[in-house]
């Protein structure tokens, strides 16, 4: 039974770090109770958060959102890159096996035309050895 590779998964890595502040503005959305209004019998205990928190939430989001894009694009590009590479070097293999069989094949058509040669001139002197003993033996 053929055994399969393990799948390795990586992490994105993230070129920017959360700063202080923002690591602050996230906890104190935690800490923070949201701001309700009632203005109809079905919103009274629905949270609803200020406008400046929704501001904030939003740009973490994006943040992060232009993060793991950026992640993504990279290993795009890097998984482009050595494709290139692997395909380059496949490239170069085949065109030295192409080379080295188009030389083979030469040897082989020369090789061949010498032996045709050397056939079209073995039936002219064994033509011509015929007419010899066609003409010194007599027919019996």
């Amino acid at each position: 039974m053929a055994t399969q590779n393990p799948v390795l998964y990586q992490l994105p890595v993230l070129e920017e770090t959360i700063s202080p502040s923002e690591i602050h503005q996230l906890l104190s959305l935690l800490d923070s109770k949201p701001t309700t209004r009632p203005t109809s019998s079905s919103e009274t205990n629905r949270s609803v958060y200020s406008s400046e928190e929704r501001r904030r939430r939003r740009m973490i989001s994006n943040r992060e959102s232009a993060r793991r894009s950026r992640w993504r694009k990279k290993k795009h590009q890097e998984d482009l890159a050595s494709e290139s590479s692997r395909l380059k070097l496949t490239n170069r293999e085949l065109e030295n096996q192409l080379s080295t069989l188009t030389q083979h094949c030469h040897w082989l058509q020369r090789d061949s035309n010498q032996l045709l040669s050397e056939s079209i001139y073995l039936q002219h002197r064994l033509a011509g050895l015929h007419e010899i003993l066609a003409t010194t033996m007599p027919l019996q």
